[in-house]
């Protein structure tokens, strides 16, 4: 067989092999990038290790690392508790609540906001009679909302992949895309799961929104409570870790969008300060920093560089191109991105469709900034499914009490409709028209 069908066989093999097994896909990105660069390619085992995306591993070192200590400090639920108070304890806001929080977190480059939000989430929904389907679905989607700012991981991610192409390239379409259809679909999902049968319900704001089921509040939500339901449960006073993390927070975007300082390094000396000043519980919030999903990443995104060299990429995108109907071409592209990511790492996924989508796009016969937006979207709006990250941390932080596996029913159910639409939708909108 030639370089190009072993390495897309083997690629093949990787997604087969880290479905079934609990094995990490960027483990295998390593020990495939080596064995098919050095065995098959010629490739010394030095310009394998050329393909190591260095700067992407400092972005997703410092931004999981700065937001694990937001999380050990208590920032993220100050935030929560803060949200709550500025809606006055309306349930019917709760949903929109979390969905914001969940596109905030994910915007300003949290890359796990769901493992953050869902926790808070599904017990809240239990405890006030909210649809489970309906508040599960709404934070992953809010985190999709907010994946591509250009700040994010996935945002600096995809403009490292494309920008140095020299291909037409949008950050703020890349952003503006996946925000405007996850917000539209969080809206048919807030109506047709009976988001506004909460309206006029209120609820004691004050009362922690993790704490356990049962947990007397002293009132009990209902219609037309009191504004001041609850003031006598005083709620824990905003601490010096929790103002430094939130200016810290303030100083990322400021100096990432403003200024264009790097994102890695700025969220790791934001980490390591925050750590100098306040060192209470910074051991453990060490721990928190995603190394599994850096793994992925940075060793999917090795073997896509061994790709290159042996003209994988180039031959799949002749094969695209060769199909004679680009808009069909881009549709195919568009349903292998989100089909794969149903069952794997939206990550990973991106890691692969991108660079493969590449040649088809240097052709120029559809927009290329529509193509990859497109992209984008279809790669990561099926993460509602519970074989995918998100969907796993939302079926995951389902309370006890409730039937897990008939949620998990609903969840498949709606994961299936997503997964059949999703990239047809992000097909329909951001490529067929054109006007991108």
């Amino acid at each position: 067989m030639t370089p190009v069908v072993v390495s897309i066989v083997v690629l093949v093999a990787m997604f087969v092999i880290a479905t079934v097994l609990p094995i990490n896909l960027g483990a295998l990105g390593f020990v495939a990038a080596a064995g098919v660069g050095v065995l098959v390619v010629g490739m010394s085992l030095d310009d394998v290790l050329a393909g190591f995306p260095g700067d992407l591993f400092l972005i997703l070192l410092g931004l999981t690392y700065l937001f694990a200590v937001a999380h050990q400090n208590g920032t993220v639920d100050l935030l929560v508790r803060w949200s709550m108070r500025l809606v006055r304890g309306h349930l019917v806001a709760a949903p929109w609540i979390f969905f914001t929080l969940s596109a905030v977190f994910s915007a300003i480059g949290a890359l796990f906001a769901v493992a953050i939000v869902a926790p808070l989430a599904m017990p809240f929904a239990r405890r006030y009679g909210v649809d489970l389907l309906l508040m599960g679905m709404m934070v992953v989607h809010g985190s999709l909302a907010g994946a591509f700012s250009p700040i994010s991981v996935y945002g600096t991610f995809v403009a490292g992949v494309v920008g140095p192409t020299g291909i037409p390239f949008s950050p703020t379409v890349l952003f503006l895309a996946p925000l405007v259809i996850n917000l539209v679909i969080a809206a048919v999902l807030f109506v047709v799961l009976g988001g506004r049968s909460l309206a006029g319900v209120r609820v004691v704001h004050h009362v922690p929104v993790g704490g356990p089921e049962g947990q007397d509040t002293g009132e009990d939500a209902g219609e037309d409570g009191g504004d001041d339901a609850g003031e006598q449960q005083e709620a824990p006073p905003v601490d010096r870790a929790q103002v430094l993390t939130l200016i810290g927070i303030l100083a990322l975007a400021v100096g990432t969008v403003a200024f264009g300082l790097d994102v890695g390094v700025l969220s790791l000396t934001i980490a390591v300060v925050l750590g100098i000043l306040c060192p209470a519980g910074h051991r453990e919030a060490a721990g928190g920093i995603a190394w599994s999903t850096i793994l992925l990443v940075c060793g999917v995104l090795t073997y896509v560089a061994v790709l290159q060299e042996a003209g994988t990429v180039d031959y799949v995108g002749q094969a695209i191109v060769a199909l004679g109907v680009p808009l069909i071409a881009a549709l195919l592209l568009c349903y292998l991105g989100g089909v794969l990511s149903a069952f794997a790492s939206s990550a990973g996924i991106l890691g692969v469709a991108i660079p493969l989508a590449l040649p088809f796009l240097q052709q120029g016969a559809v927009s290329a900034i529509g193509l990859v937006a497109a992209l984008a979207v279809a790669s990561t709006v099926v993460d509602v499914s519970p074989f995918s990250t998100n969907g796993a941390l939302v079926l995951a932080s389902t309370p006890a009490d409730v039937d897990r596996e008939a949620f998990y029913r609903r969840m498949l159910v709606y994961s299936g409709i997503v997964v059949v639409t999703g990239p047809l939708l992000a097909w329909a909108l951001l490529v067929l028209p054109g006007w991108l």
